[in-house]
């Protein structure tokens, strides 16, 4: 169905809530999509059809991967108590055992050190920091290619970063080879209408969008005002919170707030990455 223009505008409008919102001049069904974009919390005791896994990843090896060396891989979680126990390991978000399909994706260079390794090659690059971090957004990129896929499908998701909190415990479930790391997971469901969550406005784009070079005091205005913006929000959720620089402040404010992940880099050590 097509929508209208004033339907167009509602969403991008949505999208910041202060009126600072871009003009409609172009429109597609994936914009559309992408705009309604929240996170699902939520999911109905409701199985996926068949076929949905291999189309999700499909459209993950679809994304764009540096020089086309798909230094990913996923791993897919069904299972009620594998489900329950990786929740466990993820601050018990219940949502990671509730939904139907719950997605890990992975930072994989041991593919390709076991194609040298096979080969007696040389392939010294791949403990260099930018192959680590090429790999992790290799990852990030396949990984929301598979989102944009499942919300046009009628399906919810939401990522979770709290798999890295117990993160060499959640290599060993999955068996991890060297070089391999898990990154996030991805809850991929039906969303449960009953959930309250709605669109969360983001900063206005005076506060990342830059011309030429890049400007701080630019930013200044539109953070203050999104302050504003998000309280209201969050105020409308039910949720007593201050604004978006006091949660920004809070969140890092010191390595407690990292829930365990303040030892990544030994981690990723062990995993036997390098990076030089």
């Amino acid at each position: 169905m097509t929508t209208s223009t004033s339907e167009q505008q509602s969403l991008l409008d949505a999208r910041y809530q202060d009126g600072s919102a871009p003009r409609v001049s172009q429109w597609s069904p994936i914009l559309e999509s992408l705009l309604a974009h929240h996170s699902v919390r939520k999911y109905l005791p409701k199985a996926l059809p068949g076929g949905t896994l291999e189309l999700l990843v499909a459209a993950a090896q679809s994304a764009a991967t540096s020089s086309n060396l798909q230094t990913w891989s996923v791993v897919a979680i069904e299972d009620p108590a594998r489900k329950a126990m990786f929740a466990g390991l993820c601050n018990n978000q219940k949502h990671v055992a509730d939904c139907p399909l719950f997605l890990i994706w992975l930072a994989d260079l041991g593919r390709a050190a076991c194609l040298g390794q096979e080969r007696d090659a040389v392939i010294d690059a791949i403990d260099y920091s930018d192959i680590f971090l090429a790999s992790i957004v290799d990852a990030a990129l396949a990984a929301q290619n598979a989102v944009a896929t499942a919300e046009s499908l009628g399906l919810g998701s939401v990522y979770i970063g709290g798999i890295r909190n117990h993160i060499e415990t959640v290599a060993a479930e999955l068996k991890l080879p060297p070089m391999v790391t898990p990154v996030f997971g991805l809850c991929i469901g039906y969303p449960d209408p009953t959930e309250t969550a709605s669109v969360k406005p983001r900063l206005p784009q005076a506060a990342v969008l830059h011309h030429d070079v890049y400007s701080w005091p630019q930013q200044k205005p539109a953070i203050e005002a999104y302050d504003k913006t998000l309280k209201a929000y969050f105020d409308g959720q039910g949720m007593q919170t201050g604004g978006w620089t006091k949660s920004v402040i809070s969140r890092l404010r010191g390595i407690e707030q990292l829930t365990g992940r303040e030892g990544l880099k030994a981690s990723f050590r062990k995993f036997g990455f390098k990076m030089k």
